[in-house]
């Protein structure tokens, strides 16, 4: 009897889930063979699971080191790098995570169902979880900071240093050395102050008070050379850009206002460094204080003069018989306190 041709049994591809676990059950198989006993089922998908896990940490570090130079080139932001590299890190893991999975028997389309009803029951507790993800994705787009800049916040006055940036928080060392978390939902709700975004110069002003009797000119001028002698002061150069104004970048006093107890005049100055604010401030007010000492020129302070004579009041007494005792006037303020002796 003539047969006729016999072709061959068309099969699938094997996914590389199942072909990574094909690969690992054929290596817990081989080393099951040189052993003199059995491995039990149980005690083999632990081996797989163990060799998969450290397959995924060797990996997950093979392609940081690789790719972390180029992506760092690519987004030229360190916030931004280390978001990229993170992504590469949990994309290993996720793919390690659905092998062990599938070690053990469970597939991507059972589990679905599963993942979608536990994701309807917590929903409300990762609510604000999934709110500081979306907050930092869109700091990292707003860019309203970045690593290493100096902040403050507002609303506490605290000045720091952003240590790190993720999709769910920013770290931050304030100038106490102490460290802070704060979920990215409340970072965008806060008012942040940044000292170093686009420029890290910072202008400073301190309110001197001089006698009517002072020399204004030769005062102004020895404030401002005071203010030089400081080294992360600006001494001159190109007046400095802010927006669309100009501003000189030499400290410069100005006359604010004749104030009742003197000359108020204000100093400006830029400072480059603006992690040593109150360090500058505080120079600048010793060689202030120095020089004006030195130069006899007087720094005023709230002080009051009291004037008194002939016209400064009046006490209406008036006398009536011989007992030596006054007729006291009560509309007076002054006859309330009472009798008074002429004696």
């Amino acid at each position: 009897m003539r047969s006729g041709p016999v072709w061959p049994l068309q099969t699938s591809s094997p996914t590389p889930t199942e072909a990574a676990t094909a690969t690992a059950t054929d290596v817990a198989t081989d080393i099951g063979g040189l052993l003199p006993f059995e491995i039990p089922m149980w005690a083999a998908n632990i081996g797989r699971s163990l060799v998969v896990i450290a397959l995924a940490i060797v990996v997950s570090r093979v392609l940081v080191r690789l790719l972390g130079r180029r992506v760092a080139q690519r987004f030229r932001r360190p916030s931004l790098t280390r978001t990229a590299l993170r992504g590469i890190r949990v994309s290993v893991y996720v793919f390690a995570l659905l092998t062990v999975l599938n070690i053990y028997g469970l597939r991507l389309s059972e589990i679905g169902l599963s993942v979608a009803i536990f994701s309807a029951v917590v929903g409300v507790v990762l609510a604000p979880i999934v709110g500081s993800i979306v907050s930092g994705v869109f700091l990292l787009a707003d860019q309203p900071y970045e690593i290493g800049d100096m902040v403050e916040l507002a609303d506490r006055g605290q000045r720091g240093f952003v240590e790190d940036i993720t999709l769910r928080h920013t770290k931050m060392f304030t100038l106490d050395n102490t460290f802070l978390v704060i979920p990215n939902g409340e970072m965008r709700q806060r008012d942040v102050v940044n000292y170093s975004a686009e420029d890290s110069r910072t202008r400073l002003s301190l309110d001197i008070i001089v006698t009517y009797e002072s020399d204004i000119p030769a005062a102004r001028k020895l404030i401002e050379d005071a203010a030089r002698e400081v080294d992360n002061v600006i001494g001159g150069g190109p007046n400095i850009r802010v927006g669309a104004a100009r501003y000189p970048a030499a400290p410069t006093v100005y006359i604010n206002e004749f104030a009742d107890h003197g000359v108020l005049l204000t100093l400006r100055y830029w400072v480059t460094e603006p992690y040593k604010l109150l360090t500058a401030r505080s120079r600048v007010q010793t060689n202030v204080w120095r020089r004006l000492e030195e130069a006899d020129v007087e720094i005023a302070y709230p002080h009051s003069h009291l004037y008194f004579d002939e016209t400064s009041g009046e006490m209406n007494v008036s006398l009536t018989g011989g007992n030596g005792v006054e007729n006291l006037d009560p509309t007076d303020p002054l006859d309330r306190d009472g009798p008074l002796s002429d004696s």
